[in-house]
């Protein structure tokens, strides 16, 4: 199959590549590297260095005419998006839209949408969180990424394009960037190694649900290989507290650091968990790497680049 990938240089979109091209798929990728790195990019992959709101997208989609775009590109800083929601808007929304619309032109029959659902999902709904729970996003990302969705809804209804959007817990593994806002346990994990004191936001309580990267390609790869179109979480249904976590990289890192706190962030989620009853049922997929075992495999990759 031919299938473009939208931010197939980042953390994320690059494991998605690998297995694609391990699997016999012809890959194209759309990257701006704002945030991915060119050396996570699958060398047997057709590579366009370009923003996915640039008119030019369309020479892509003339020349590889994708039958699927799985599509991870976007503006991610929940943060950034507070302080410039019309930036937000613009490459989240518009992106999308020119996607879809140059997938539309030249044959494009399915979309595979991945992105953070906690930040649709809000707070104050059951915890582990049903896809079932009304949307309560309170940030421009969650909002910009809800709309996506419905975009898809309208896209299938006028058009007949078949998607599944994933709504992925905390995602975390190699190749994770340690040095931005997002990815606590790449932060941690390389401060530790590095014998430098990570800082815990607020009092630790806040818990997040933390799911290996391979187990997020297993669920992309099914979402690609059925015929469903719906909206799925992935998550492991299991709460873990930042201080839970920072003690569990101590012991696997073997640093002495105890635990020191800093000031709360502003606008921070007290508690986020997805169940993932309904892509079991619909996809046969559930989570199989224990936190323990993909936090070790996760410093093993920041040791080895030391």
């Amino acid at each position: 199959m031919k299938i473009l990938v939208t931010g197939g240089a980042g953390f994320i979109g690059s494991h998605i590549v690998d297995r694609l091209i391990s699997e016999g798929h012809e890959v194209s990728v759309i990257d701006n590297l704002s945030t991915g790195k060119i050396e996570n990019l699958n060398r047997k992959a057709e590579f366009y260095k370009m923003d996915i709101v640039s008119p030019r997208i369309e020479k892509v989609f003339k020349k590889e005419r994708p039958e699927l775009i799985c599509h991870l590109a976007a503006q991610m800083d929940v943060r950034k998006s507070v302080a410039d929601p019309a930036y937000d808007a613009q490459t989240n929304i518009i992106g999308m839209l020119n996607l879809l619309e140059n997938g539309m032109r030249y044959g494009t029959r399915r979309v595979i949408f991945v992105f953070t659902g906690g930040a649709v999902y809000g707070e104050g709904g059951p915890i582990p969180t049903p896809e079932t729970c009304p949307p309560g996003p309170v940030s421009p990302y969650g909002i910009s990424k809800l709309t996506g969705e419905h975009y898809l809804f309208f896209y299938k209804v006028t058009y007949g394009l078949s998607y599944v959007a994933l709504r992925y817990a905390n995602v975390y593994g190699p190749r994770q960037d340690p040095f931005g806002e997002a990815g606590v346990v790449a932060i941690f994990a390389q401060k530790l190694l590095k014998n430098e004191q990570p800082v815990i936001n607020g009092n630790g309580m806040q818990s997040r649900d933390y799911v290996y990267v391979d187990d997020v390609v297993d669920a992309v790869i099914s979402a690609i290989y059925s015929d469903i179109s719906d909206i799925l979480n992935v998550g492991t249904g299991i709460e873990t507290s930042v201080n839970r976590l920072f003690r569990l990289l101590v012991e696997i890192t073997g640093s002495p650091a105890r635990e020191v706190y800093g000031p709360a962030m502003k606008g921070e989620q007290a508690r986020s968990c997805l169940s993932y009853d309904k892509i079991k049922k619909a996809l046969e997929w559930e989570p199989r790497i224990p936190l323990q075992e993909g936090l070790s495999r996760t410093v093993a990759f920041f040791r080895d680049r030391q």
